[in-house]
């Protein structure tokens, strides 16, 4: 379970990037009053913790619906989660896990900015709802491991609202290069997973038997 939690803990953090989130947030409420941030940041992490749960409790049912295996979900949530890593090993920008330069151009005229863009694609953006689902789906039938997925992912959300709600003082302590480094840590280890990801849908999609 121990190697489970860790795993889901790795790729959920890279994925869903509370500090790069927090940072953003505090750019664009730079203007807001300390009490619209407070609910804004809860209103955000709550949305995109239901946005999470829906596609890991649902997401398996959507796959089998369309005649996806488990197998594909593992190679082509591993390329997803693949290029997101490469992305965050050279220090560019993911549009799996940020807001392109229109939607953030869009999200500094707006009043409220905890659905769009905080909830998602911020917290909740493509590279975190494929990767939960990923993990989700590496532990089908067995709920007691679900279960450990699910309370990770409970638990880096937690993680992030206390993030967003010092977003201020951390955009203002974390260099940008300090940033970077955290980032491309995670980054190598997303790749390594991703890699094992690929690896283990080929080998069980039966294509090479």
């Amino acid at each position: 379970m121990f190697d489970l939690a860790l795993v889901a803990f790795t790729t959920l953090f890279a994925t869903i990037g509370p500090i790069d989130a927090a940072v953003v947030f505090a750019a664009i409420t730079a203007n807001a009053s300390a009490r619209d941030r407070r609910h804004m940041a809860i209103r955000g992490a709550l949305i995109a913790t239901g946005i999470l749960l829906v596609f890991a409790l649902g997401g398996d049912f959507v796959l089998e619906r369309l005649g996806v295996t488990l197998s594909g979900l593992r190679v082509g949530g591993g390329i997803l989660l693949m290029l997101m890593a490469i992305d965050m090993v050279f220090g560019r920008v993911s549009t799996a896990s940020s807001t392109t330069a229109d939607e953030a151009a869009e999200a500094t005229t707006r009043t409220d900015v905890s659905v769009f863009p905080l909830a998602t694609p911020l917290l909740a953006g493509p590279g975190a709802l494929g990767a939960i689902v990923l993990l989700m789906g590496n532990v089908e039938d067995d709920y007691a491991k679900q279960a450990v997925v699910i309370g990770v992912m409970i638990g880096i959300m937690v993680l992030a609202l206390v993030v967003l709600l010092g977003a201020t003082q951390i955009h203002r302590f974390l260099s940008r290069t300090a940033l970077n480094v955290i980032t491309r840590v995670f980054g190598v280890l997303l790749a390594a997973l991703a890699a094992q990801f690929i690896l283990d849908g080929i080998k069980n999609s039966g294509a090479f038997s």
